[in-house]
C-alpha cells in the first residue's frame, strides 16, 4: 500500500510545484531495475488506472490546498515548513503561530488519508489490477525505457 508520507509528498511537491522545482532539489539515487513481463492488455489497464489516478490526484490536490488555505497558511509556506520539519538538514524560520497552523493542517490532511487510499485502490481495482501489481508496474516503469515508451504511446493515442 502507498504510504501516506510518500503520498502527501507526491501530492504537494510533485503536483503543486511542477516537475523542475521538486526534482531539482531531489538527489538522484540509482533505481534498482525491476524486471516484469507486461502484456499490452495489462499495460492498457495500467494506463487507464494511471489516468484515473491523475484525475483523482487533481481533485484531492485542490481539497488539500483548500485545507491548507483554510488553516491560515499559503501552500508554498506550508510546504516550506513541512519540508523543513521532515528533513533535519533543511531549516526554515517559522513563528510559533505558523508551526501550530502547520500542525493543525497536517492533522486535517492526515485525516483524509484512509478515504484517499480507499479511492486510489478502487480506481486501480476498477481497471482490473491489484495494488501490488500496479505498484510493481509503476516501479518497473521508473527504470525500463522500453516499457516507458510503450506506455507513452498508449497515453498519447487516447
Amino acid at each position: 500500500m502507498i504510504k501516506f508520507k510518500k503520498f502527501a509528498g507526491l501530492l504537494f511537491i510533485l503536483t503543486i510545484f511542477t516537475g523542475s522545482v521538486a526534482t531539482a532539489q531531489q538527489p538522484t539515487t540509482p533505481q534498482k531495475q525491476v524486471d516484469v513481463d507486461v502484456s499490452d492488455a495489462e499495460l492498457a489497464k495500467f494506463a487507464e488506472a494511471y489516468q484515473g489516478l491523475r484525475m483523482m490526484n487533481q481533485e484531492i490536490n485542490q481539497q488539500m490546498m483548500k485545507v491548507v488555505q483554510d488553516g491560515g497558511l499559503d501552500v508554498q509556506r506550508f510546504n516550506e515548513i513541512h519540508q523543513a520539519s521532515s528533513n533535519p538538514d533543511k531549516e526554515v524560520e517559522a513563528t510559533e503561530e505558523e508551526l501550530q497552523k502547520h500542525k493543525a493542517i497536517l492533522a486535517d490532511i492526515e485525516g483524509m488519508q484512509k478515504e484517499v487510499e480507499t479511492k486510489m485502490e478502487n480506481v486501480i481495482k476498477d481497471k482490473g489490477l491489484t495494488m501490488q501489481r500496479y505498484e510493481k508496474l509503476a516501479m518497473a516503469l521508473q527504470t525500463d525505457q522500453e516499457l516507458q515508451s510503450r506506455l507513452q504511446k498508449m497515453l498519447t493515442k487516447g
